[in-house]
């Protein structure tokens, strides 16, 4: 089934699940659809790099920017993404989970790259919405993930 699904926002586990299933697959098109349904308007995408000098960047998108510069990779490239451990904290109507990933290019292949996702949640009464996410990717000599 493609596009938005209602039970990908009625729990945090559910949202969470979706995220990494929408990026997972064989190279092709995602279903910017559904994933376009977990966010909130205006939310915010932003990836972290090294950048020149020791220095690091931030990227900020919106949801059509990050589809518009995550498409080309994916239509070439199989990937598969998925969280191996979450650490959530919930007050109220909001909640912050702190994912864990791990990146393949293939479902049982070689793990090739790993990180953390830090997600930002809010549930207005009736669903959940993501509002941002900010990530980065583990580099083993410089920045080692977290034991």
């Amino acid at each position: 089934m493609k596009g938005p699904r209602r039970e990908d926002v009625e729990s945090i586990d559910a949202l969470m699940k979706a995220l990494y299933e929408v990026l997972s697959g064989p190279a092709g098109e995602r279903d910017w659809e559904r994933e376009d349904n977990l966010f909130a308007p205006g939310a915010r995408l932003m990836p972290t790099r090294p950048g020149e000098g020791g220095r690091h960047t931030v990227t900020i998108f919106d949801h059509d920017g990050y589809v518009a510069s995550r498409t080309p990779f994916f239509a070439k490239t199989s990937f598969y993404e998925e969280e191996v451990e979450r650490r959530e904290e919930r007050f109220g109507n909001i909640a912050h989970a702190w994912s864990r990933y791990e990146g393949r290019y293939a479902p049982d292949g070689e793990v090739v790259l790993r990180g953390i996702n830090s997600v930002q949640l809010y549930h207005d009464g009736d669903r959940w919405w993501v509002l941002s996410i900010l990530w980065d990717n583990e580099r083993t000599t410089t920045i080692p993930l977290p034991k």
